[in-house]
């Protein structure tokens, strides 16, 4: 897999802005597929920094109905990458 397979792309909300904030903590979205350890080496590289750890969870597709018609999301998995120390937090919100 290559970087831009494991890392979807990344989550802005306010839960991920306050934890880039509080805690040097970015969120993507990743393929579902990826382990901890390609999460890691695709944030290293991509950005340039040290990574100290590294959460994921899966969600489960949600229902989704149009009119008569219904069906679900796709299953999905996030990741929360926690910069080390030292390490500038990237900005990838700014334009």
């Amino acid at each position: 897999m290559t970087i831009h397979d494991v890392l979807v792309r990344p989550l802005v909300t306010e839960k991920g802005m306050t934890k880039k904030e509080e805690e040097r903590t970015l969120c993507f979205q990743v393929s579902a597929d990826a382990n901890k350890i390609q999460v890691k080496q695709a944030v290293e590289k991509l950005f340039s920094v040290k990574v100290e750890e590294v959460r994921t969870a899966n969600f489960e597709g949600k229902l989704r109905r149009r009119g008569k018609f219904t069906g679900y999301k796709s299953d999905w998995k996030k990741a929360y990458v926690k910069i080390a120390e030292g390490q500038k937090v990237p900005e990838f919100t700014e334009m």
